[in-house]
């Protein structure tokens, strides 16, 4: 019997920072054909587009796969497994599947779906990666915006306690074979070893905690822990969501409303912009003015022709050039994401001014 296809599980809250870890991954793959399944909320695949644009010989277009029908660990049995099946079913199988969940996701779900009789006996979960914003856990927030991520949650009917986010935070940690602690360079050394020694605390015994900034994480770090998450399933339980299994045989597909309607997202399209650090000053601005949960998109900069990477998570914005527009349009195109209830006129107004 051939070896099981490694896949790897990467989860954390909004804004953690799992697309520039796997972006970082992907542009230091060394000739490892890496297939995606990335799952964002809404369809709007600017996480996508930013993979896509690293660039990489060994992971093309083909090789990413999006879903946006919503949270995966929602989705199990109608998106992720028939997509997995496809993935399967290639001639050019990967060498590696890397998931990002969306920020709203609970990964146990996820794990448990590697044991569908379709599917155990070609994949392995080869290890799960939490990534953590490290600047805001040492702040008490979990995550930039708690507001915003803490409506995500309040909505979902089997929960009844009184800091939903945090609990999701702990479900996190409990899932991870390796806890990333990214935004390091925003933390004091103190800070960082602080919250390294917390979250080891918090964990179960041998899950590794690194620091890291930008994601940037040596591939061999980040794949080939040879885990078998789906094997150890009671070691790594949801602390807070039971799922009450009538029959694990029969595989049910438990449903979670995660509230996804409290949130919405448009598209913001304008033309050149003359100043990079001035336009990310405005978006910050805007953001700061609305309450947005993300902003993020690609910007066409003046006498630049390499297009503008534009990412922002509360009211810090980062960006950088990525690549050459080529054939596509130069024009600034921005995805905003909020709670619902969003002065779309507003936002848009201040973000073309």
């Amino acid at each position: 019997m051939p070896a099981k296809i490694p896949a790897t599980v990467v989860t954390g809250f909004l804004g953690a920072g799992k697309t520039t870890l796997i972006r970082h991954m992907l542009q230091n793959a060394q000739g490892k054909r890496i297939a995606l399944i990335i799952n964002e909320f809404g369809d709007l695949g600017v996480d996508g587009d930013i993979l896509k644009g690293c660039g990489i010989e060994t992971c093309t277009e083909d090789d990413i796969v999006e879903l946006s029908n919503g949270c995966i660990c929602c989705t199990v049995a109608d998106d992720f497994i028939p997509t997995m099946e496809t993935l399967l079913a290639r001639e050019d199988k990967p060498d590696h599947i890397v998931i990002e969940t969306s920020g709203l996701a609970l990964p146990q779900p996820l794990i448990r779906a590697f044991n569908w009789p379709d599917i155990s006996t070609r994949v392995t979960v080869d290890g799960v990666i939490t990534v953590v914003d490290g600047r805001a856990v040492v702040d008490g927030q979990f995550a930039h915006n708690v507001a915003a991520v803490d409506a995500l949650r309040a909505q979902d009917e089997n929960l009844d306690h009184e800091t939903p986010l945090s609990e999701l935070f702990e479900d996190q940690v409990a899932c991870a074979d390796m806890i990333v602690v990214n935004k390091a360079d925003l933390l004091t050394e103190a800070e960082a070893d602080a919250l390294i020694a917390k979250l080891k605390s918090e964990s179960r015994a041998g899950v590794q905690v690194i620091k890291a900034a930008m994601g940037a994480l040596p591939v061999d770090v980040l794949l080939g822990q040879g885990v078998g998450a789906e094997s150890d399933l009671s070691a790594r339980h949801e602390i807070h969501h039971h799922h009450h299994d009538d029959d694990d045989d029969d595989h049910h597909d438990h449903e979670h409303s995660h509230g996804h309607d409290e949130f919405e997202s448009f598209i913001v399209t304008r033309g050149e912009i003359a100043d990079a650090s001035a336009f990310a000053a405005q978006v910050a601005d805007v953001i700061r003015s609305h309450g947005i949960l993300r902003l993020k998109g690609f910007v066409a900069v003046a006498g630049k022709p390499m297009r503008l990477t534009l990412q922002a998570v509360g009211p810090r914005v980062d960006t950088y050039f990525d690549q050459p527009f080529g054939d596509a349009p130069r024009e600034t195109r921005l995805v905003v994401i909020g709670e619902t209830g969003l002065d779309q006129a507003a936002i848009t107004a201040a973000l073309l001014a």
